[in-house]
């Protein structure tokens, strides 16, 4: 009889580890068109995480580590929405690595003075690895004492998996997961001078050398708004995406990282793969975003008063701690959003949703073609 009711005890143990687990899947998870090779995570702002897969182990990340650089240094300076902010000189070195044709730079000449703002832009839409050097000079007086503040950043985020060896992502000591990219992209992108930068498309060149424009080929498509890409024969394809999501009659903000896709393979094949995963994983998000999701039904808090209340107390301007609601509808794509403000959502068309809509993995070949003409001349 002991015997008998052991196992009833077991197996209502059972029941109950399976309602929890079934539980806590349709609450935070959503079923979504995951890569089937290097990591990714997507998480709903003020809900819980979607989902994370692949094992999260370091990877190198290449030029996502410019979003830490940009954390670090705003920390350092913060700006107001409308602030040029201090002037910074163009140094020998940054002048010098201009001209290197073996990775992303931007044009400058030592001598010249920019306002930070305007550096910060040369950054994040080109990607240029010299001024990110730059800044890490400027701010810390040396790169290593930069990269010292970037890992104690990274300490005081909780971002235990993650370490940094160099401010623009060349070196392939900078690792991290994307479960980690992810607690740094809901800390940096509260700062609104961050948001207004990641998404604007382009910006005018020194020396009226054209326009550097954004790497990141999804803004302005499916509610995206930012974040950055990197890419690099060791790192593969990365992108660390943010967009918008009307979920439950709340426009949310989602955040996602997908990592190590086609490692050790050439950069236009890394882009290529990376591109279409993650295109896939945004279109899933929209379309499943008023439904789809396992939202919290009392009453949920507005993003202004989400913000108040989930934000750490902040003195500086920047970093005020909330998400606030995008404008009414209108596209990004052909101009540029004015300083400070969100770029908005633009319609999912109707007839290019994708066609998986379970959770299964995707084929890593999958709408790669689609990409890969256009990945040759890209930059990280």
């Amino acid at each position: 009889m002991s015997r008998l009711l052991e196992r009833g005890w077991l197996a209502a143990c059972r029941l109950g580890d399976a309602a929890l687990a079934g539980a806590h899947r349709i609450g935070s998870t959503a079923a979504l068109p995951w890569p089937q090779e290097g990591q990714a995570s997507v998480e709903l702002v003020g809900v819980g995480s979607l989902g994370t897969v692949g094992e999260q182990t370091p990877v190198p990340i290449a030029s996502l580590t410019k979003v830490m650089t940009a954390y670090v240094v705003l920390r350092a300076h913060p700006l107001g929405p409308e602030d040029a902010g201090p002037t910074v000189r163009i140094d020998r070195a940054a002048a010098e690595e201009s001209g290197s044709a073996i990775e992303s730079v931007v044009p400058v000449e030592e001598g010249q003075q920019y306002p930070l703002r305007q550096l910060l832009e040369f950054m994040l839409i080109p990607s240029g690895n010299n001024i990110a050097r730059l800044l890490a000079r400027w701010t810390a007086g040396s790169e290593a004492a930069f990269v010292r503040r970037m890992n104690a950043a990274a300490s005081d985020l909780g971002m235990t998996r993650s370490a940094f060896t160099g401010s623009c992502g060349m070196d392939i000591g900078n690792v991290s997961t994307a479960a980690d990219l992810l607690t740094l992209a809901g800390a940096v992108m509260r700062d609104e001078v961050f948001r207004a930068i990641v998404s604007t498309p382009s910006v005018p060149l020194p020396g009226g050398q054209g326009e550097g424009r954004t790497t990141n080929r999804l803004l302005g498509q499916y509610g995206v708004v930012g974040l950055k890409t990197g890419t690099s024969t060791p790192a593969g394809g990365n992108v660390l995406w943010a967009a918008y999501a009307d979920v439950g009659g709340v426009r949310r903000l989602v955040l996602g990282a997908v990592l190590a896709q086609r490692t050790g393979r050439s950069p236009v094949r890394a882009r290529a793969a990376v591109w279409a995963h993650t295109r896939r994983l945004v279109m899933a998000v929209q379309r499943a975003a008023p439904d789809g999701f396992a939202v919290p039904r009392p009453c949920p808090l507005p993003e202004p008063a989400l913000a108040a209340a989930v934000a750490p107390a902040a003195a500086r301007p920047g970093f005020a701690g909330g998400f606030p609601s995008p404008p009414l509808p209108e596209t990004l794509r052909g101009r540029e959003p004015a300083a400070g403000r969100w770029a908005v959502l633009e319609e999912l068309p109707q007839d290019s949703r994708s066609s998986n809509a379970g959770g299964a993995p995707c084929s890593s070949n999958a709408g790669e073609a689609e990409y890969a003409g256009r990945s040759a001349a890209g930059r990280t």
